[in-house]
């Protein structure tokens, strides 16, 4: 009888070690995609960066430095929309400052002004 728990004690703990095995392997595999597509992020970010410094001036380069630190997001559908038409032909290039201003002002629009009245 004691041979027999032993026995089932044993293969509980194989099974359990073949299940905290997979999760392991699992996890690895996971995290392991994770920072292939984190790498290949980065390479598109400098990517565009680097066509950034042909694209725009000095100035408008600033700016959307600026607003890099401000909405991520929207200075990478900028650089997106730039790179895209400096690639088709479609944008004077180099793009100054107040070019960039009337497309961030177009990329943009969806942004309501506010106005404080007082009563």
């Amino acid at each position: 009888m004691a041979s027999t728990a032993d026995d089932e004690l044993a293969n509980l703990r194989a099974q359990r070690m073949a299940q905290i095995q997979t999760q392991l392997e699992e996890q690895a595999a996971a995290q392991a995609d994770a920072e292939i597509e984190q790498q290949t992020q980065a390479a598109a970010v400098a990517e565009l960066d680097g066509s950034m410094k042909t694209i725009l001036t000095p100035e408008a380069r600033s700016r959307l430095a600026s607003l890099n630190l401000v909405n991520q997001e929207l200075t990478t559908r900028v650089k997106t929309h730039l790179a895209t038409l400096a690639g088709e032909n479609r944008i004077a290039i180099p793009v100054n400052d107040q070019q960039l201003k009337r497309i961030l002002a177009g990329l943009s629009e969806g942004r309501r002004e506010t106005s404080i009245r007082r009563i």
